[in-house]
């Protein structure tokens, strides 16, 4: 790994991996307050629910006739699980407390704690999801081999997750080359409850799970942005200047947002089976 474009970040110059030294403070009431939940749900509950969709299409697509049980981690809100419970028995893990109440809310039962140490020992699962949540995990090597353990041979695992290819981070990176970072802090979540420490793209990716005992069987990209929820999603963190705000909704409206379907999308969704 060399040095990247700040303190915190760094870049392998072989594969293209980047990684960050950022700390987690999920459930510390300070930075939960940076994050207006209502706003964040009404900014993304749209475009997520399309996405999981494809998520859960591509997950029975992939996986065993047989498979009939699947692990949401991260399940944050329950939208990925409304959509999966049409299709398998679907649970949950979540361990932002405040976050799992507005699940249970929507009427499910997540696992409050951190994957795999809330489950039963033994415990396994058909399939294995992972939706924006990857990227966040330290130690992704023993994630992975977690995730080995608790499937079957054949069992499916689903890693929906940022891709350092799309418009948006290149774009970012650019900006922050030329000392403004905003963009490139936000895309790695700088000072929020769960920031990022990875950034992949889909070759680097599927070089490390398969590393860990997987075989890819599918990649492919999901949508990044909605003109539906747009202005919440600017607004969602942080208190941001009206006029700044209506600056960067126009510029991503009329400029990023069709510029960046030339481009390979932001999201990459992979579907790899254990070997």
């Amino acid at each position: 790994m060399s040095a990247g474009l700040s303190a915190w970040h760094m870049t392998c110059r072989s594969c293209a991996y980047e990684s960050a030294v950022l700390s987690a403070a999920i459930n510390h009431a300070e930075t939960q307050a940076m994050i207006d939940e209502d706003a964040r749900e009404i900014a993304l509950r749209t475009l997520r629910q399309q996405n999981f969709r494809r998520v859960v299409a591509l997950a029975c697509q992939h996986a065993s006739p047989s498979a009939r049980t699947l692990l949401d981690v991260g399940s944050a809100h329950g939208w990925f699980l409304d959509v999966a419970a049409e299709h398998f028995e679907a649970h949950g893990v979540e361990p932002d407390e405040a976050v799992a109440r507005r699940s249970v809310a929507r009427g499910h039962q997540p696992r409050v704690g951190f994957f795999p140490q809330v489950l039963q020992p033994g415990e396994c699962f058909d399939v294995i999801v992972f939706n924006d949540v990857i990227e966040h995990i330290p130690n992704i090597r023993a994630a992975l081999r977690d995730c080995h353990a608790r499937l079957p041979s054949g069992g499916i695992l689903v890693l929906n997750l940022p891709s350092s290819r799309g418009l948006f981070y290149r774009l970012s990176k650019l900006m922050a080359r030329l000392g403004l970072r905003g963009l490139f802090d936000r895309l790695w979540q700088v000072g929020l409850p769960s920031p990022h420490v990875h950034y992949f793209a889909p070759d680097n990716l599927a070089r490390l799970v398969q590393s860990e005992g997987f075989e890819l069987r599918h990649s492919d990209e999901l949508a990044v942005a909605t003109s539906e929820g747009l202005w919440q999603r600017l607004n969602m963190v942080g208190q941001v200047h009206p006029l700044k705000a209506a600056l960067q909704y126009v510029v991503v409206r009329a400029v990023v947002m069709p510029l960046a379907k030339l481009f390979p999308s932001d999201i990459m969704v992979c579907i790899f089976a254990k070997r």
